[in-house]
């Protein structure tokens, strides 16, 4: 698995310039069984590494455009009468995929933002009473736009928890722009993209993560983590037991990324910033916890 892991991030590392680190939470997340969003300006690079990402793993990829004109039933499908049967037939949406890119989610209003809750739970959709399984693996990539910018709807907490992991990509260093620079549009690039694994091995890796071994005095851990959230004064509100499982989840593709077959402290402490930071919000200012507060608040919680 570390030898189909190094050769994802090489490979996606030709196609977006100078952010490995953002390419292996990527990664990570998709093999915890989470969903991810991505915090950005437009034009950095989300779209990219989402196409990516899809064509290393052999999966199917959607590409949905939220606006604020979007009907769940864009994204979900529709019903049509089909004269010749004389009954309605249901036509899927873009959501019927493997990989769906949810391009600027927080353009689109609250109602047509929860199309997305049931099948990021339950993988599955409903329309008009009917229940339609998903494909598996079914990932979601989400990009949202800064809140200041005009024309955006803010995610609900409820929407937020589902997703695993929030990174931002963030400008490229001055020499991988340079190459960018030099290179041109990674359009074509990304069709050359070799697969490296398939679906069948996607989910094969998935199922042995989770069999990744966690000891009692890092559960103990964890826990510990939950109530200082849930205890301290700093914050509005503490994190959910569904936060707590995707502490654990991101903690064991993250040590499986890194070719390890156990859990250490140092793994939580790599991904719990990703994992809290749109979790948490400051009592005081009713604002997000930064990158740097979320590293300081690991210092509060000691390790067993």
């Amino acid at each position: 698995m570390k030898k189909a892991f190094d050769d994802i991030i090489s490979a996606m590392s030709r196609v977006v310039f100078g952010k490995t680190h953002e390419v292996k939470l990527a990664i990570t997340c998709l093999f915890a069984g989470g969903h991810l969003l991505i915090e950005d300006r437009p034009g950095i690079g989300k779209t990219t590494l989402a196409k990516a990402l899809s064509r290393c793993l052999g999966l199917g990829f959607t590409r949905m455009q939220y606006t604020s004109d979007m009907l769940p039933g864009d994204l979900l499908g529709v019903s049509v009468f089909d004269q010749a049967s004389g009954s309605f037939v249901f036509h899927k949406g873009p959501i019927f995929t493997q990989v769906l890119l949810a391009d600027e989610i927080n353009r689109a209003t609250p109602k047509s933002q929860s199309a997305l809750l049931e099948a990021m739970e339950e993988w599955q959709v409903t329309v008009e009473g009917n229940s339609y399984p998903l494909a598996k693996p079914f990932f979601v990539i989400a990009t949202q736009n800064p809140l200041e910018q005009s024309g955006t709807f803010p995610l609900p907490e409820s929407q937020l928890d589902r997703f695993l992991m929030r990174i931002s990509v963030g400008y490229p260093d001055r020499k991988a722009e340079r190459e960018l620079l030099e290179t041109g549009n990674r359009k074509h690039a990304i069709e050359k993209i070799r697969p490296v694994l398939n679906t069948e091995q996607v989910m094969t890796i998935r199922s042995s993560i989770a069999s990744i071994h966690v000891s009692a005095a890092f559960l103990d851990y964890v826990q510990d983590l939950l109530d200082f959230t849930r205890s301290a004064p700093h914050f509005t509100h503490g994190l959910s037991p569904r936060a707590g499982l995707a502490i654990l989840h991101a903690t064991r593709s993250w040590a499986c990324l890194n070719g390890r077959d156990h859990v250490i402290p140092e793994d939580l402490q790599a991904v719990f910033p990703y994992i809290a930071g749109h979790r948490l919000q400051s009592r005081e200012t009713r604002s997000e916890y930064s990158f740097q507060q979320l590293q300081d608040l690991l210092m509060e919680v000691p390790v067993p």
